[in-house]
């Protein structure tokens, strides 16, 4: 990744925190702890005037890698 693209995501990221404290500090929170074989994380999506989409996944073992990259990215 260019040193451009970095800086952007982290400008990015710093409006996202800015904007959204409550969700950044829940992520943070959760991530900063070890995710596990087992462990099920559940997404919600409600748009104004729809009913809410909801999904989940149970995490497996093939799972860990990508969710450690995704930690990393996100530092």
């Amino acid at each position: 990744m260019n040193p451009m693209s970095i800086m952007k995501m982290m400008n990015l990221k710093k409006q996202f925190e800015t904007n959204h404290p409550k969700f950044a500090a829940f992520f943070q929170n959760v991530m900063g702890r070890k995710i596990e074989v087992g462990t099920v994380i559940e997404i919600s999506v409600c748009r104004p005037g729809e009913e809410p989409v909801r999904t989940n996944m149970r995490v497996t073992e093939s799972d860990l890698e990508l969710i450690e990259q995704l930690k990393e990215l996100g530092q």
